[in-house]
This record gives C-alpha cells, structure tokens and sequence, in this order.
C-alpha cells in the first residue's frame, strides 16, 4: 500500500505542473487585465484617465512582462516562498484572502457533506429494501423535489421561514453582535443556529442524488447469487443486506470524494452570495469578473490540488472497501 501511495504521489507531480499551466492559462484568456477593468471601471464613474498612470499601473502590476515571465514569477514564488501573490483589487496578499475564507467554507461543506451521507445512506437501504411501497415512494418524490428546487429558491424560502418563525437574523453566519465578537459558547451556539439553512440548502440536491445512485445499486446486488445463498442458509435479513450488498453499493459514496473536495471552494457560488456566507466561492467569482489573476488562479490551481487529492483518497478508501479492487 505504501508503495502505491507513494506511486500515486509521484504521478500527481508532472500533473500539478500541468494544472497551474492550464490555471494560468486560463487566466490569460479574456481580454485586457486587472488595469483594463480599473480603467473601465473609473470611465463609467466620470473620472478622467492618464495614459502615462495607465502605463506605469502596467509596468508596476507587471503586465508588460511576456506571459512565460509572469507564470514563473507567479509558480516560484508558491513553490520557494509560499507566495501566491498579491491581489491587485484587494491590495492584500493572495494567501491571506484564501485561508481566511477557507476555515468557513471547510466547516459549511464537511457539515453538509455528513448530512448528505447521514441522510442519504439509511433512505437509500431502505428504499431499495423495500422497492415500490409508500415508504419507497414518498422518498422518491422527496428526492424529485430535491433535485427539481433550484438551491437558490431553497435558500430564500429558509431564510423567510427562520425570520418569521424564530426571529434569526437572515444572511451570513453570525448574529450582527457575534460578528466581530471573540469566540465564545454564545457565539459557538449562535453559529449552530445558523449552520442549519446553508447544510440542508447545499446538501439536499446532493442527497437526493446518492439516494437514487445508492438505490439503483443496491437493488441490483440484492438479487445477486451470493445474497440469495446467504439467505437460503439462515443468515439474519439485516446481516444479508448490511455485510456485503450494503459494502459494495456504498462505492459511489466514497468515489464522490474526488468531486466533492472542489466543490468546497465553486460549487455552491450563487448559494453562498444568496446566504451571505463568507466562503471562497463568491471571492472566486469576483475575482474572474476584475481579472485579478493572481487571485482567480491560485483558486483555481487550489480546485485542482483538491481534486487530485480527492482522488487519491478515494481510490485509497475503494480499495479498502471493496476486496474486488487491488493497489497496481
């Protein structure tokens, strides 16, 4: 196993170079840069723009550099230094601005993604266990509904709901006088409070589909010959269905993991903007709108790490799971 880890490492480095490539690349694409959409911005609000502040704003950010330059200014600093650079809109070095989003965006996504798997897991062994009974179809529409609601919608309504029922302040994770406050029980249980929309907003599509995805494939391993064999000697119905059907029908859930982990940082945008959450998506989309490009591809250089370690680990986890799948 250590030796396939190790392997799995190794592979993963001639891959990250092509990543930040790609991330910086990408970048580069639009038209114009950070000072372009300076100027433009400036233009619309009247003020008047000198071509010689134009071209020393170039000189100083850089831009004038052949591209090639710029990726290896940008790439040695995050490999030497730990310097991701620095973000022209903010006027704040790109580092600082991720990890101070990140600690809130791993605490929303982890808590949804239990709740995911808290929920979807015994809904979806119930359902196949019991095919085509109004239990099996109450589940089933409730998980249309999940999929079919936009999370936005989901959002709004949840947010009414809790202001007209239980008074809580709506938006964001904190009540207005824990925002600044330090940590403390109070302000630990006014988080609890508010943790709840943003885990069943972002967490029931996602539900709905591992429901369905769990149902599928469980139903189709209850009728294999070594389930029937376990039943035809007696062995209790919950030990036949838990021990191995159960097993081999929970690899989607461990195979998501190489999505989910990017998904922490881009998936639930235009949720977290509805909620006001302080997570990396809505800093991710602002900054590919100023094409601050430091900022957008350290992100999206980060949503590639994510994804290759995602990876790695569930192909780790899978074959540990499944006794079919051997480390090559």
């Amino acid at each position: 196993m250590v030796r396939y880890i190790i392997k799995r490492v190794l592979y993963m480095i001639p891959t990250l170079f092509g990543l930040s490539l790609i991330a910086f690349m990408i970048i580069q694409l639009p038209p114009g840069d950070y000072v372009t959409s300076m100027i433009a911005s400036m233009q619309d609000s009247g003020a008047n723009v000198d071509p010689r502040q134009v071209e020393r704003l170039r000189e100083i950010y850089g831009f004038n550099d052949p591209i090639w330059v710029q990726y290896f200014k940008w790439i040695s600093g995050i490999l030497l230094r730990g310097d991701f650079g620095y973000s022209f809109e903010w006027n704040r070095p790109v580092a600082e601005l991720i990890w101070e989003r990140m600690g809130s965006t791993l605490a929303i996504s982890i808590a949804s993604l239990l709740f995911v798997w808290a929920v979807a897991l015994p809904i979806g062994i119930y359902s196949a266990v019991r095919r085509h009974t109004i239990g099996d179809y109450v589940f089933t529409l409730i998980g249309f509904i999940g999929l079919a609601v936009p999370n936005f919608i989901l959002a709004l309504t949840l947010m009414y709901f809790s202001y007209r029922y239980f008074g809580q302040s709506v938006g964001g994770l904190f009540s207005p006088e824990y925002v600044d406050a330090p940590w403390s029980w109070g302000k630990f249980v006014d988080l609890l409070g508010h943790l709840w929309i943003p885990i069943i907003v972002i967490g029931t599509s996602g539900t709905a589909a591992l429901i369905r995805v769990l149902r599928a494939n469980l139903s189709d391993e209850l009728h294999k010959p070594y389930v029937i064999t376990a039943k035809a000697k007696g062995l209790p119905g919950y030990k036949v269905v838990l021990k191995y059907p159960v097993r081999i029908a929970l690899n989607p859930f461990v195979s998501a993991i190489g999505w989910i982990l990017p998904e922490l940082i881009s998936g639930v945008t235009i949720t977290a903007i509805v909620l006001n959450l302080p997570t990396a998506g809505p800093l991710l989309l602002r900054s590919l709108i100023s094409q601050d490009m430091y900022l957008a591809g350290s992100f999206i250089l980060l949503m590639g790490v994510l994804t290759l370690i995602g990876m790695l680990v569930s192909d780790l986890l899978l074959a540990l799971l499944d006794p079919r799948i051997r480390f090559t």
